[in-house]
């Protein structure tokens, strides 16, 4: 059975939950190119293989490198689009056969083992038993990231929605709050009132926010911090890198190369044994050996 008609009879319930993962696919998506908001009846890895990737579920927004993927929940909608072009891939999986029991959106770590996998899984050839022996690989494999997403609330007030919109285009406009208030018209006093009524947050907190979610495709590109503190607003990397870490939970260099926990992180693989691993060995030549991506296309995003 196809990886898309896998995924089709899982939506429809047919495939039993022993079934396990589902990759669909991968496609290209350009920058700033967005799927609308959806949802699905199975838990989804979204993962890109190149580029960077973007995720958001309600004011909370994820940025994804190559080196993490957000696991959604099912049932939970979410919009996902490419921040920086980006080459999208994704996993589902049966709820009832996921052995975690996250019910939140969750970063996950990942190295070079599963995202051979994930490719690995796009195949459509594989017999049914070298599926489950990778499948049971990507569930181990399956470490969460210690971090949090970037929250930026919309405003509701015309207002403050013409503050933010002007922060929006560019995040590196140094006015203060006094001088946002007077170019539209209020004193500083209203605008500090109104600001944390509307998003829950105060004028610079939320600003911050903003500059976070700016400057994490850039470090995702691989641009030096220093440079990207100064595109987003920050006359220093240390005052940057200080913002960086009380609003995203960690360091740049942690959240694009880090890994989970010490304690639940698996043993390296040597790239020798990648191949041999026991859970895909033991097959017919061919079904067990992680190959290339084999072109095939995701489906229509509606869909995704």
């Amino acid at each position: 059975m196809s990886a898309r008609r896998r995924l089709e009879a899982v939506d429809a319930g047919i495939v039993p939950s022993t079934a396990g993962a589902i990759v669909v696919g991968s496609f290209p998506l350009t920058s700033g190119d967005w799927i609308e908001p959806h949802s699905h009846p199975h838990h989804q890895l979204a993962w890109t293989r190149s580029g960077v990737l973007g995720v958001t579920i309600g004011d909370a927004h994820w940025v994804l490198p190559p080196t993490r993927g957000l696991m959604i929940p099912a049932g939970v909608v979410h919009a996902t689009g490419a921040t920086r072009d980006a080459v999208l891939a994704a996993l589902y999986l049966d709820p009832d056969a996921f052995p975690r029991g996250w019910s939140e959106p969750t970063p996950i770590a990942v190295d070079g083992l599963l995202a051979q996998l994930i490719v690995h899984l796009q195949r459509t050839d594989l017999a049914e038993q070298a599926r489950a022996r990778a499948e049971a690989v990507v569930m181990d494999l399956l470490q969460p990231l210690p971090d949090t997403p970037i929250i930026l609330p919309a405003p509701v007030d015309p207002r403050v929605e013409q503050v933010t919109a002007a922060l929006r285009r560019n995040p590196a406009d140094p006015r203060s709050l006094e001088a946002h208030a007077e170019a539209i018209g209020l004193s500083r006093r209203t605008l500090t009132r109104l600001f944390p009524n509307d998003t829950g947050m105060s004028f610079e907190r939320w600003r911050t926010h903003l500059r976070m979610r700016a400057a994490l495709p850039l470090l995702a590109e691989g641009q030096p911090v220093s440079r990207v503190a100064g595109a987003v607003g920050y006359s220093t990397p240390s005052s940057f890198l200080a913002a960086f870490r009380r609003t995203v939970g960690t360091s740049p260099g942690r959240y694009l190369h880090g890994t989970a926990p010490s304690s639940t992180v698996p043993s390296p693989v040597s790239p020798a044994s990648r191949i041999g691993h026991p859970l895909l060995s033991g097959a017919p030549a061919g079904e067990g050996r992680i190959v290339p991506e084999n072109g095939g296309r995701f489906p229509p995003r509606k869909d995704e």
